[in-house]
């Protein structure tokens, strides 16, 4: 494997480094892999969240059972916006 060596790294960033190496009980060497590891992960996918087809599958599932519950006054309401009085059925 290959030494990471890291020079002229700020005292902040440093510091935020040794915080996560005490928080997990890691060492250095494994603290700096992991979060190179995982900054990488989000730079290649630019943060983008995927689902293996598996979840995605049952994610559709429960998105089409969403689109069933009945139309009543509370439950089916939630996280629905009303538009305002006046501007039923305008294009947003």
């Amino acid at each position: 494997m290959t030494d990471i060596v890291l020079r002229d790294v700020d005292d902040i960033l440093a510091d935020r480094i040794r915080r996560v190496a005490d928080r997990r009980g890691w060492d250095l060497p494994h603290t700096l892999l992991h979060l190179l590891e995982r900054g990488l992960h989000v730079c290649e996918d630019e943060g983008a969240v995927r689902f293996d087809s598996d979840e995605s599958e049952v994610l559709q599932q429960a998105l089409e059972a969403l689109r069933g519950v009945p139309d009543d006054p509370g439950y089916s309401l939630i996280g629905r916006v009303r538009p305002p009085p006046g501007r039923e059925g305008a294009e947003s």
